[in-house]
């Protein structure tokens, strides 16, 4: 089948991530001896410069590994979590408020990016920091090449910006602001993370006692400090229409680190496909592809109307029970074991029919009867997406608002090391740069609903959940891929096409990639203002007349999008002969896989 590029192949080691830049950073660290993880940090760090508008050191980051030395596979957990003073109380009763906005100060959480990054570096990888952060510093001091989608981007808040959020104003829109395909530096950038360093190697010649040190400056030191600062003195608009103070502070910050855990693991015809926790939306992919094993989707044209239905009516179910039952395992008991097994699919996959269906229908589980968010009303909020920029993560443009989306990385090494990492969260439209730091805070807080009682409801020191969504796979118990994409929502939707494509099809990354794609927005959506469009599917218009006439046959609410609207995925392998191979989204112009 037709591709736009080769899918990259090699022996000496694979890097694919959303832009050519982190992707030439990442292969140029394993050129100079450093392992996956070193790779994948000093990737993630310039990530954080070349692509502003979809992540910043003030963001978050899951990452799944493998550890090719210990056998072994790890998640490290860089999502941070609500501040002490964000109580349901707070938001609803001080502030008469019935979602968090999803923008400005309030919804922010603790920064989790940095120390996911660190952790990986100094339990796994072989460089120092200064070695990993050099490439980032070295863009942001002299300037990178901004898209010009950063461009447009910044144009859509820069009246905001300039009537409201000074200090964003004045680190963004400084000279002029950047211009398209032009080099733009971010100096105060740099000079924080090269402060960083001076402290880091204040505490000896030792590579992980500097590690630590920046950790401690990072969440306990003059980064916090600036933080607290800041979110004290100032209330700033958001997408509630009012000022808010935000409530994070340096304490928040001293208290908390990332984690690594075990991650999900569900098996599909042969491969066993790795996920976050439910902290995370990432076991709606376990819970599709555990419904889709009970159709012979091998037996189905990957790109005809029954494929798409199928999918479909598989996510659908697998999303409502995200609704009603995911939520931070430290605060929630969810019945991940039964929600993964195979009893349970079978029960849930009986509601497949040869018909849309127009209704969130939840599982039921003994034990667990929990009320699912008003699915009615959050179909009703959908005229309120005009209201505010920089909302939401809509890598569809048809959403209607103006706001940040998400980054994706995928490395395999030499020695057989693997990491799929997804940072995402401080967007620089998402809330106002910190004038010390030049950076801002992420917005993740608005996934949370202002009800304790539900699984994702707010609480102080609990995770929002993510929608971000690294993955990995294991074909025959060996470590087999990595892949991930940008897009909310519809993280979770492009993979599982992507992944059947390849185990039930046969494709290559690149072929799985480029084939024409889908998503259905028949989900309460994690952002503001958490909007719903039941029956609604949107196919690529690459797609033949004939597939959009028998998807609105069987009742599918259908939009047909651009050519290549949907999905901005990477992904590496390894074989059992040596070969590594990789791919990466062509849409957009600037996802890119390298190797040799």
């Amino acid at each position: 089948m037709f591709t736009t590029r080769p899918e990259i192949a090699g022996t000496f080691g694979v890097v694919a991530s959303t832009h050519w830049i982190a992707s030439q950073v990442g292969m140029a660290v394993l050129e100079r001896g450093g392992n996956a993880f070193d790779a994948a940090a000093a990737a993630g760090f310039t990530l954080q410069v070349a692509e502003p508008h979809l992540n910043g050191p003030g963001g978050d980051c899951p990452i799944i590994i493998h550890d090719a030395k210990a056998g072994a596979q790890r998640v490290i957990c860089g999502q941070g979590v609500a501040p002490a003073g964000l109580t349901v109380g707070h938001v609803k009763g001080a502030l008469g408020l019935d979602l968090i906005p999803g923008t400005g100060l309030l919804p922010a959480m603790v920064p989790g990016a940095f120390d996911a990054w660190a952790l990986m570096l100094r339990d796994w990888g072989t460089w120092s920091l200064r070695d990993v952060l050099s490439y980032a510093i070295g863009y942001a001091r002299r300037g990178i090449h901004y898209v010009p989608r950063v461009v447009a981007t910044l144009n859509t808040v820069k009246p905001m910006f300039e009537a409201e959020w000074a200090t964003s104003a004045a680190l963004w829109l400084r000279d002029g602001g950047p211009k398209a395909e032009k080099l733009w530096a971010n100096p105060t950038l740099a000079d924080t993370w090269e402060r960083l360093l001076k402290e880091a190697e204040a505490a000896g010649r030792d590579r992980v006692a500097q590690i630590d040190a920046a950790r401690n400056a990072w969440y306990g030191g003059f980064v916090a400090e600036a933080i607290d600062r800041f979110f004290r003195s100032n209330e700033i608009l958001d997408a509630s229409g009012r000022r808010h103070r935000g409530l994070l502070t340096g304490e928040d910050m001293a208290k908390w680190r990332a984690s690594v855990e075990a991650p999900l693991r569900r098996d599909y015809h042969g491969t066993t496909l790795l996920k976050c926790g439910v902290w995370s939306q990432g076991p709606t992919m376990l819970q599709t592809m555990a419904l889709l094993e009970g159709f012979d989707v091998a037996g189905m044209d990957p790109l005809g109307e029954h494929f798409i239905h199928t999918v479909v009516e598989c996510l659908k179910l697998a999303f409502a029970d995200r609704e009603a039952f995911y939520g931070d395992p430290n605060f929630v008991d969810v019945p991940v074991e039964t929600l993964l097994s195979r009893d349970y699919a079978d029960q849930r996959r009986r509601l497949v029919t040869e018909e849309a269906s127009m209704e969130l229908r939840p599982g039921t589980i003994p034990g667990y009867d929990r009320p699912a968010p008003d699915f009615a009303a959050a179909a009703q909020r959908v005229e309120l997406l005009t209201r505010a920029p920089g909302v939401g993560e809509p890598t569809v443009a048809r959403l209607g608002v103006s706001g940040a989306d998400t980054c994706h990385l995928d490395i395999i090494d030499s020695q057989g090391n693997m990491v799929s990492a997804t940072p995402s969260g401080g967007w620089f439209q998402s809330s106002p740069a910190i004038p010390e730091l030049g950076f801002c805070l992420g917005t993740r807080g608005q996934m949370f609903w202002l009800d304790e009682s539900l699984p994702n409801g707010l609480k102080p020191g609990k995770r929002p959940r993510t929608t971000l969504s690294p993955a990995m796979a294991l074909k025959d118990g060996r470590p087999w891929m990595s892949f991930g994409t940008p897009g909310g929502e519809q993280q979770d939707q492009w993979q599982p096409i992507m992944f059947a494509r390849m185990v039930d099809h046969a494709m290559t990354i690149q072929q799985a990639i480029d084939a024409p794609s889908f998503h259905t927005e028949h989900w309460t959506s994690s952002f503001w203002p958490r909007q719903a469009r039941p029956g609604k599917v949107v196919i690529e218009g690459r797609y033949p007349a004939a597939v959009a006439e028998a998807l609105r046959a069987r009742g599918h609410k259908l939009d047909v999008g651009g050519d290549w609207s949907e999905g901005r995925l990477t992904g590496a392998r390894q074989e059992a002969d040596g070969q590594l191979f990789a791919g990466a989204n062509p849409r957009g112009m600037q996802g890119y896989a390298v190797g040799r």
